[in-house]
């Protein structure tokens, strides 16, 4: 039986990646990782395990968590129903009509995703703060829209909105004007067709 001889492959040094850098950047990552996120939940979870269960019991449903989760849930409820409500208004309007500024009213719609969380913070604080320029006659007439659940409100609409008008808006494009017409030839009203 004779043998074939095959052509040695090099390993190491002659072969050649398709992805240069790869080891070193993937390495780089995990190490990141690691130290963002991995050591601080493994240090949360160490210290929880020492307290016990009774601790950790006591400490959720103290009166101060009990009053955050109120906050946020209820917050979060309120702004996603207000997104629901105008998120789905501003897509229509985007989608159904052309009128001149549309393309910036659709930038504007977009402006939370290009501002980081915490200048969004930072500017919605100094606009509906008492001394801000919607805080101020807000605060003339009683209102105090910062530091308080409203202004988380309004923060959670704010970030909220584009993530509504953008799931939407394909959905209503590919809607198309056909049906509305169906609808309305077989009786739905202005405010019942889709």
């Amino acid at each position: 039986m004779a043998s074939r001889s095959q052509p040695s492959r090099r390993k190491g040094r002659g072969r050649h990646s398709p992805l240069p850098g790869l080891p070193l950047t993937l390495t780089v990552t995990i190490l990141w990782l690691t130290i963002l996120l991995l050591l601080p939940l493994v240090a949360l979870f160490a210290k929880s395990v020492t307290l016990g269960p009774g601790h950790f019991i006591e400490a959720a449903f103290s009166p101060r968590a009990i009053a955050s989760y109120r906050l946020s849930f209820g917050a979060a409820l309120v702004a996603a129903a207000i997104n629901g409500v105008f998120g789905l208004l501003v897509a229509w309007v985007l989608v159904r009509y052309r009128f001149p500024g549309r393309r910036l009213f659709g930038a504007l719609v977009d402006l939370p995703f290009a501002l980081p969380t915490a200048v969004a913070g930072i500017a919605l604080t100094a606009v509906y703060a008492n001394s801000g320029w919607v805080g101020k006659p807000a605060s003339a007439l009683g209102l105090h829209l910062a530091y308080n659940p409203i202004g988380v409100v309004i923060a959670l609409t704010f970030i909220g909105l584009p993530f509504v008008v953008r799931t939407v808006e394909p959905v209503l494009a590919d809607l198309g004007k056909g049906i509305e017409e169906a609808a309305a030839t077989l009786g739905a009203g202005r405010l019942t067709r889709p």
